[in-house]
């Protein structure tokens, strides 16, 4: 099963708002780790996710041009960003132009080391996975486990 067909069981389902659409950092936080996906890794390491206000999305560029060229393909952006964060997507993007973290380097700073593994997820969210195709099954559960530790304040926080 592609990709996409799996993301939009997940929004159909309704799990990616259970879990990440009750609370706005959550709902943030979802949408900043979809980005990566939705730009490719070149382009996400030249901007910078700042804010959700409402259902526009806050992104850093570094100067006018990458301003422009964002704008430009913003609708295959918006497209992206729905096909893995269902109804929670951003519908539209606003662009501010300024430093972007680590772009002074020339890079962004090396990721810090993985967490250790977190608890397993809860039965409830594994039932509702249950639905997701089994290739992407595994690789969400650990990140719903992850994000669910971390935002009950466990040893990841």
């Amino acid at each position: 099963m592609p990709y996409s067909r799996a993301m939009r069981r997940i929004g159909d389902a309704g799990l990616a708002r259970r879990l990440f659409g009750t609370v706005p950092f959550r709902t943030l936080a979802l949408v900043r780790a979809a980005w990566p996906r939705a730009v490719g890794p070149d382009l996400a390491r030249r901007t910078e996710v700042v804010a959700l206000e409402g259902t526009t999305l806050r992104i850093r560029v570094p100067d006018a041009r990458w301003r422009k060229e964002l704008h430009r393909i913003q609708p295959d952006i918006l497209a992206r960003l729905r096909e893995t964060t269902g109804e929670l997507a951003p519908r539209r993007l606003g662009f501010m132009e300024g430093p972007v973290a680590g772009e002074a380097s020339g890079d962004r700073p090396h990721p810090p080391a993985p967490d250790p593994a977190p608890a397993p997820a809860p039965a409830a969210v594994v039932a509702e996975a249950a639905a997701i195709d089994p290739d992407l099954r595994a690789q969400f559960l650990a990140v719903a486990a992850r994000y669910l530790d971390r935002a009950k304040g466990g040893t990841h926080a």
